[in-house]
């Protein structure tokens, strides 16, 4: 039975959960970094690279509240009264690590922040923050959006100039949009000048999943559809279906049974930012996307919205225990390649794909705005604790995927 506590976004974030021996390496190398940079005149970076599911925000929580308690109570410490800020760029992440700083004696609300926000704010009062913790730094802007209130080239290079140390988390395959179009080519050339360390963690700790599953949902997010290796259901329910009401109405059972458990879609539905219901119709199954969540509550954590659909913009970074998963009209099957690739005429979502100075090569925007959708189904596919179902809205695909999984059974 998954306890209510399991359930809580919080306790999966918590700056207490034990760590692994490779998250605790990790987070001792992190403070050794700050310790030997922090009394530095020059800037200095810190890289934390990882698979979606790897424990990253979990470490980076810990090494936070170990900063903001010597910070705010030892006196003794190399660290008490430094200035410390927490980044988050997710809005559903940031709720999160608020709601556990409001519980923590040396956390405050106001130490979390976006980094918009606080890049604005240092440009105004010219104030250098000690230590800068970004999370999910694939999701920063990399170049200026007056949507965002962000007039100058990058956000990245922007913090790193209002801070003595950035510690950073990059995960090149859950880069999403071409305004926060990144690869490891475009991070080093911003970080290289500077004294700089990373770590790369390897250990999955999100998915109780077979490694082999794991390495055919990869190459499937590279185009590649290998046969489905032989799979025991008992500790990670693996299932393809042929029927998006079905999934839907198992992912209603696990989700009556054990809690946290949502649908969730690519790209490939009507979708408009007017404020109205948009619906995904697969045969018999209809439901509106995700909603604009106005609580301080999680979208994933909401009772209610097990009657949406989840995308990118509410479930990544978040933990689910059983997910569905509709691959939308954009993910096709190609007979000549015999595997996945991108129709890019069939995505929706406008936001994907804002146009930029520095990308004028149109073959090489194409294979940028498919390695994009194909991120979006890596997330979403990794979202799962306990279970994974799949469903494709193209026949063709649909049909490959049921080859595949009867031939594991």
């Amino acid at each position: 039975m998954i306890s209510d506590q399991h359930n809580d976004a919080r306790y999966k974030l918590s700056p207490f959960k034990t760590l692994s021996s490779e998250q605790l390496q990790l987070k001792n190398k992190v403070m050794a970094f700050i310790h030997t940079h922090l009394g530095q005149s020059q800037h200095a970076v810190f890289t934390i690279y990882g698979e979606a599911g790897t424990g990253k925000s979990v470490v980076l929580s810990q090494i936070f509240n170990k900063l903001q308690t010597a910070a705010r109570s030892n006196p003794q410490s190399a660290l008490y009264g430094t200035k410390n800020v927490f980044l988050v760029n997710h809005p559903e992440i940031l709720k999160v690590y608020q709601e556990i700083a409001g519980e923590q004696p040396h956390l405050f609300k106001k130490d979390f922040d976006r980094p918009t926000s606080f890049i604005n704010r240092r440009h105004k009062d010219q104030k250098i923050a000690d230590i800068t913790v970004i999370d999910e730094a694939h999701l920063l802007l990399s170049r200026p959006d007056r949507y965002n209130n962000f007039d100058q080239q990058n956000q990245l290079v922007e913090i790193i100039k209002h801070s003595k140390i950035v510690i950073l988390v990059f995960d090149e395959n859950q880069v999403l949009k071409t305004k926060s179009y990144w690869d490891h080519e475009r991070l080093a050339k911003i970080v290289n000048p500077y004294d700089h360390d990373s770590y790369i963690l390897q250990d999955q700790f999100r998915m109780h999943a077979d490694p082999r599953l794991i390495a055919w949902i990869d190459d499937l997010t590279h185009g590649n559809l290998d046969p489905l290796p032989k799979h025991r259901q008992d500790h990670f329910d693996f299932r393809i279906l042929d029927d998006a009401q079905k999934m839907y109405q198992l992912i209603q059972a696990k989700n009556q049974a054990v809690g946290l458990s949502r649908i969730v879609s690519t790209t490939g539905y009507p979708s408009k930012l007017d404020g109205g219901k948009h619906y995904i119709v697969e045969g018999n199954f209809k439901l509106p996307w995700d909603q604009y969540n106005y609580s301080r509550q999680s979208w994933a954590e909401k009772p209610e919205t097990i009657h949406e659909v989840g995308s990118i913009y509410t479930v990544q970074g978040f933990d689910l225990n059983y997910v569905g998963v509709i691959l939308g009209p954009p993910i096709e099957y190609d007979p000549l390649t015999e595997g996945v690739t991108v129709n890019l005429s069939k995505v929706t979502d406008s936001e994907i794909f804002k146009k930029r100075a520095d990308l004028t090569d149109q073959k090489e925007l194409i294979k940028i705005k498919q390695r994009l959708i194909m991120n979006t189904l890596n997330v979403l596919l990794k979202r799962g604790v306990h279970g994974l179902y799949i469903y494709a809205s193209q026949p063709e695909l649909r049909q490959k995927l049921a080859n595949l999984y009867v031939d594991s059974l």
